[in-house]
C-alpha cells in the first residue's frame, strides 16, 4: 500500500544518473508529472506525449534556435516506471558541459533538481516496493563481490521482506485476539489460546534470532574482512601479501624491518571481500622509523577483524610461537589464525613440530604452497557455523534492520516472560505491539519523515 504523499511529490524532478565526468554517453533522468511535457518543450523529433510507453526516440534538445545535442530518449509512462510517475530519460553526449546545459535548460523550464535518492524516494512512497527493498537498490549499486551483488538483488527483489512479512502477520493474528479481549475486559474472557500463543512465539523468536546472527556474515559481505598481517621480521609477510594479491604490491628483502608502514589492498575469496595489512615486524628496535612502524601494528591488531600471525618455521619453536600470539593478542580476543611460513625450506622435524598446533596452517609464501588451505580457513573463520549456504538463506547486511531485530526479539521475550508469570492481557498486548513496531520500521510499514531522509540521503542524486 502506497504511503500518504507529501507535497513536494507535485514536483518534477531531474538529474543526472551516471558519474559525472567526460564520458561517451551521459544520462539524464526526469520524474514527475510534467516530466513528459517538459522534455517536449525542448526535444525536436516525435511529440513525446503522443507516443506509447516504453519507447525510444531520437532527435535534438533545443535551447530556442540553438541545437544542444543530439540525444535518444526514453519515455516511461506511470505507473509502469521505476517511480510509478511518468519518467523521461535523456541519453546525450558525454560532456560536462552538454549535461550543464541541458540540466539548467529543464530547471529553468520548471524541474527541480533532485535530491539524493530522490527517485527511489518517490518508488517507495509510491508503493514499488518497501523500506527494505529500497534500501537493496543502494546495497546493490555498491556491491563490489559476488556474494554482495547476490544478497543485494535478493533483498531487492523482495526475499527478506517476504520473510518479515510472514513473521509479521503471524503476529497480527494473535495481537488482534488480544486487543478484542482488551475490547471485553469487564467480561473475563480469553480469545487467544496462550498455549498456541507461547508456541508462536517461540517459533517466530527462533526465526528473528536467526536473522540476528546472520548480520555476522552479513556484515562481512557489505563492508569486507579487514585481516592484518603480523609478525617478527622476515617473516615473510610482504612476501605473502603479494601471494594472496597475485601481484607485487610490497616490497620483499631480506633486509629486516624493510617494511616500515603499514601497506593494504583488497581481494576477493569466494565471493568475500578480504582487505590484508602488511604490517612492519615485531621486534625491539633503536630505529626511531621502525619504532614507529611497530607502534602502528600493533595499533592496527587492535582494530582488526582476523589476525594472521606469521612466524618462519625454521627459526623457532612452537612454545615461541604461542608466547608471541599471547603478549600481540592476550586471550585471542580477536579472531586469530597462525600461519607458519618457508615450510619449503623447513626439515621434516620443524614441520612435524608444528602440525598439532591448533589454528595453525603451514605454506611456503615464496612458491605459494598451501595458499589454497589458507583461503579456505579463512573463509570458514568468516562464514562461521551455519551460515555457508548464503544461496537460500536470508542473510541481513543492514545496521538498522540488525537493531531493529533486537528490538524486535527483545519485546517478544517480554512477551513470553509475562505469559509465563501470568501478566495480564494489556501489558501483553503493549509488548507485542512493540514487537509488531520494530519490525514494520524495516520495511517502512512505520516510518519517520526523519529516517526517510537518513536513509534517502545516502544514495547517489540520480538514483
Amino acid at each position: 500500500m502506497a504511503l500518504p504523499l507529501p507535497l513536494a511529490l507535485s514536483d518534477t524532478i531531474v538529474a543526472l544518473s551516471t558519474p559525472p565526468g567526460a564520458g561517451a554517453i551521459a544520462m539524464l533522468r526526469l520524474s514527475g508529472p510534467e516530466a513528459i511535457s517538459l522534455t517536449d518543450a525542448v526535444f525536436a523529433g516525435k511529440r513525446l506525449r503522443d507516443q506509447a510507453s516504453h519507447t525510444l526516440h531520437f532527435g535534438t534538445i533545443r535551447d530556442q534556435d540553438r541545437i544542444l545535442d543530439e540525444v535518444v530518449v526514453s519515455l516511461f509512462r506511470g505507473p509502469h516506471s521505476y517511480t510509478r510517475e511518468d519518467v523521461v530519460e535523456i541519453s546525450c553526449h558525454g560532456s560536462d558541459y552538454i549535461v550543464q546545459q541541458i540540466l539548467a535548460l529543464l530547471t529553468r523550464r520548471g524541474a527541480r533538481l533532485a535530491e539524493a535518492g530522490e527517485f527511489t524516494k518517490r518508488a517507495f512512497l509510491h508503493g514499488a516496493f518497501d523500506l527494505a527493498q529500497a534500501e537493496a537498490v543502494a546495497d546493490l549499486i555498491a556491491a563490489d563481490s559476488a556474494l554482495s551483488h547476490q544478497v543485494a538483488l535478493q533483498q531487492m527483489r523482495g526475499g527478506f521482506s517476504q520473510e518479515l512479512r510472514e513473521l509479521r502477520g503471524q503476529l497480527v493474528k494473535f495481537a488482534a485476539l488480544l486487543e478484542l479481549e482488551l475490547d471485553f475486559g469487564e467480561e473475563d474472557v480469553e480469545f487467544a489460546d496462550r498455549t498456541g500463543l507461547v508456541t508462536l512465539l517461540q517459533e517466530v523468536q527462533t526465526l528473528v534470532r536467526r536473522l540476528l546472527r546472520s548480520f555476522e556474515l552479513g556484515n562481512v559481505i557489505k563492508n569486507g574482512v579487514t585481516t592484518v598481517i603480523a609478525g617478527k621480521p622476515n617473516a615473510g609477510k610482504s612476501t605473502l601479501l603479494n601471494a594472496l594479491l597475485n601481484e607485487e604490491r610490497a616490497i620483499v628483502s631480506a633486509i629486516a624491518g624493510t617494511t616500515r608502514d603499514l601497506i593494504e589492498d583488497e581481494v576477493s575469496i569466494e565471493g568475500i571481500r578480504f582487505r590484508f595489512v602488511d604490517t612492519a615486524g615485531l621486534r625491539d628496535t633503536t630505529d626511531v622509523v621502525e619504532s614507529i612502524g611497530v607502534e602502528r601494528t600493533k595499533k592496527r591488531v587492535a582494530q582488526a577483524a582476523l589476525l594472521l600471525y606469521l612466524f618462519d618455521i625454521t627459526s623457532t619453536t612452537p612454545a615461541e610461537v604461542q608466547a608471541e600470539i599471547e603478549a600481540l593478542n592476550p586471550g585471542r580476543l580477536i579472531p586469530m589464525l597462525a600461519v607458519g611460513n618457508k615450510r619449503d625450506v623447513a626439515s621434516d622435524e620443524e614441520i612435524t613440530a608444528f602440525q598439532d598446533l591448533p589454528d595453525t596452517v603451514l605454506i611456503a609464501a615464496s612458491r605459494g604452497d598451501g595458499l589454497d588451505e589458507l583461503q579456505q580457513e579463512l573463509l570458514r573463520r568468516v562464514r562461521g557455523e551455519g551460515l555457508d549456504r548464503t544461496g537460500s538463506a536470508t542473510i541481513v547486511t543492514n545496521l538498522r534492520h540488525a537493531r531493529s531485530l533486537e528490538k524486535t526479539s527483545q519485546a517478544l521475550d517480554s512477551v513470553l516472560t509475562g505469559l509465563g508469570q501470568g501478566t495480564g492481557t494489556e501489558l501483553l498486548a503493549a509488548d507485542l505491539r512493540h514487537a509488531l513496531a520494530a519490525l514494520g520500521e524495516i520495511t517502512g510499514e512505520i516510518s519517520s519523515d526523519d529516517l526517510l531522509t537518513s536513509i534517502f540521503t545516502q544514495f547517489c542524486i540520480g538514483k
